[in-house]
């Protein structure tokens, strides 16, 4: 049974990081990926300590810094949006 827990959200987390390898096209793209892995990894962290019959603080606080880095990725992405005009990133030069 503890199998089952685990098969879906590690599919899933396959996916995810399937996905973030093959679309590298827009930024956004990217950073709906990311945050989809870092959903998988909160679920799968959840699962674990439910399991472990732990208090959920650590999930917490992981969910937090999570919805930190989402904001910052926006914030990027619309840094980027306004001085390039887009989010291609064939667009972006490095120098």
């Amino acid at each position: 049974m503890m199998i089952l827990y685990w098969s879906l959200p590690m599919i899933l987390f396959i996916l995810g990081l399937f996905c973030f390898v093959s679309n590298r096209k827009h930024l956004l793209s990217m950073l709906l990926s990311l945050e989809f892995i870092v959903l998988m990894l909160f679920f799968m962290l959840f699962i674990y300590l439910n399991m472990l019959n732990y208090e959920n603080y650590f999930s917490m606080m992981f969910l937090t810094f999570s919805v930190c880095e989402g904001a910052l990725g926006l914030s990027i992405l619309v840094s980027m949006i306004r001085t390039h005009g887009n989010d291609y990133f064939q667009s972006f030069s490095i120098m």
